[in-house]
């Protein structure tokens, strides 16, 4: 079996950010839903959406920039 830490790292980072990402959308939802009822929820949910946005545009941007300057660079 081959130890590569970078990838253990890599994974980890994956495997904590799903489990955010179902905190936040899966229990905070449900318990808005709970809570207030449906129309909240559901407005909640559309509040998450649009607050995600601004974080997929810079992601989408940092990656393009990665993957310009890995083309760019000679091999």
């Amino acid at each position: 079996m081959k130890r590569d830490l970078r990838e253990f790292a890599r994974q980890t980072n994956v495997r904590l950010l799903a489990g955010a990402f179902v905190l936040l959308f899966g229990v905070g939802v449900l318990l808005i839903f709970l809570i207030y009822g449906g129309g909240a929820a559901v407005a909640a949910l559309l509040c998450l959406l649009v607050g995600l946005i601004p974080i997929g545009l810079i992601l989408a941007w940092l990656f393009g920039m990665d993957w310009i300057v890995k083309r760019a660079r000679p091999k």
